[in-house]
């Protein structure tokens, strides 16, 4: 039978990789903890600047007073003065502009934020007055001034006054959209009409600071926005994927179109005016500015890969226990593997100063150098612990690979366990098992 000291060796060394288990959720703990403390830096940034920006409209807002016949308490009536309004979308909509992006640092935390320059124009095909209310008597209505609003999420971010170009005409835009369904914004007055039916366009450009995302609600009967940033990495959000985009080192480009056919927002918009305005807020298009490389994220996923980390440096070891006739201590095994956890340490602090990629080329040789030297007086032979050296070098940079190719990490991974197993198995493939019994370590000079 295989060596009983073989046996309680394998023992030891399963449950030594199972007791690194706890160093590395602690190590994971405090990655959630930092993280939670950059997003509550972020928090802390939003609360001084704009968040998140999402322009809803422009709409047309019609406001008038209706004379009518109501009830009182006494079971009489009387006519009463009521004020009512009617919303005219726009029947084309198109929203062009750029996106240039600027960090604010909160201590050792950089938060992106950027800034918008976008123009709006469109068309919107004004009714006659008398088919918007029907069945009222001209003396029982008076229509009052008409304004033009347009919805932004945090006011906080307009940097300039905008200025209204509607038809011929221009008027200043002032704080409030006046308009519940719109929340906050911004709207201008426009100029009386006759009451008689007409086509107006309209122009106007805002100067938005904002956070991580900007979107847009497809208001117009055709909705177009376009879109273009240095920023390399864009990430697509909303109910509606650009049809045309272009991604490069340099920036992006995309383009959106859309109609009330696909967005159904005529009757979403309707639904928000009767006070249920879920549906038609959560109609949205735009893009959200990511950062690929999140150290945290990073740093997370590859503590997630720290077990398996510790299991094939073990099975190193242990390969060369069996095939050169060494014998390591399992406490030697325990340090290896505990200087395999604070990698991940050592990782995430130096990604908060250094990015990502750096921190991590410096954490890896730093480990790799400190095993190496260990594993030269562990194994009795410099060639071993280079070779030691060498074998973790390649397991931190399939490590880094993992980490890089999110969408192929399964694929990596799989293929790695693979090769693993067929090099272990092809190196014992002539060891007789039930013969085996390590030997002492014997120093070579």
């Amino acid at each position: 039978m295989m060596g009983k000291s073989v046996i309680w060796k394998l023992v030891a060394v399963g449950v030594l990789a199972l007791l690194l288990l706890i160093p590395l959720a602690m190590v994971g703990g405090v990655v959630d903890q930092r993280g939670m403390q950059r997003e509550q830096a972020v928090r802390n940034v939003a609360e001084g600047a704009a968040g998140e920006q999402v322009l809803a409209g422009p709409v047309l807002v019609l406001p008038y007073r209706q004379l009518e016949t109501v009830k009182d308490r006494e079971g009489g009536v009387r006519e009463e003065w009521r004020r009512r309004h009617t919303a005219i979308l726009p029947s084309k909509l198109a929203a062009g502009g750029t996106l240039s992006t600027f960090t604010r640092q909160l201590g050792i935390y950089p938060v992106r934020l950027y800034g918008a320059e976008v123009k709006l124009t469109g068309l919107f095909e004004i009714p006659s007055r008398d088919s918007l209310v029907q069945g009222v008597q001209s003396g029982q209505i008076e229509w009052g001034q008409p304004y033009l609003a347009i919805g932004i999420r945090d006011v906080r971010g307009i940097k300039t006054s905008p200025v209204l170009q509607w038809g011929s005409a221009t008027s200043p835009f002032m704080p409030g959209t006046n308009f519940k369904p719109l929340g906050g914004g911004i709207r201008a007055m426009l100029p009386q009409s006759d009451g008689a039916a007409q086509t107006v366009p309209f122009s106007f450009r805002l100067s938005l600071d904002g956070m991580e995302s900007f979107k847009l609600l497809p208001v117009g009967r055709d909705t177009e926005m376009s879109l273009n940033s240095p920023w390399p990495h864009p990430n697509f959000i909303g109910g509606f994927l650009p049809e045309e985009r272009r991604m490069s080192d340099a920036g992006f480009s995309a383009r959106w179109r859309t109609s009330w056919f696909a967005s159904n927002m005529r009757e979403r918009f309707d639904q928000c005016l009767a006070g249920e305005c879920n549906e038609f807020n959560a109609t949205q298009l735009g893009v959200k500015l990511i950062d690929p490389i999140d150290a945290y994220a990073q740093t997370d996923r590859a503590v997630k890969y720290g077990f398996l980390f510790v299991f094939l440096t073990f099975c190193t070891f242990f390969l060369t226990e069996v095939l050169k006739r060494v014998a390591i201590h399992p406490v030697q095994y325990g340090l290896v593997g505990l200087s395999l956890a604070l990698f991940f340490l050592l990782l995430l602090s130096l990604s908060e100063h250094f990015p990502f990629v750096y921190a991590y080329l410096v954490a890896a040789a730093a480990c790799v150098l400190q095993n190496g030297i260990y594993a030269r007086y562990a194994l009795g032979s410099l060639m071993r612990g280079l070779a030691f050296a060498g074998q973790l070098a390649v397991l931190y940079g399939l490590l880094f690979a993992l980490l890089c190719s999110e969408d192929h990490a399964l694929l990596l991974g799989s293929l790695l366990l693979f090769g693993v197993l067929t090099a272990v198995m092809m190196l014992t493939r002539k060891l007789d098992w039930y013969r085996l019994e390590p030997a002492k370590v014997q120093e070579e000079h």
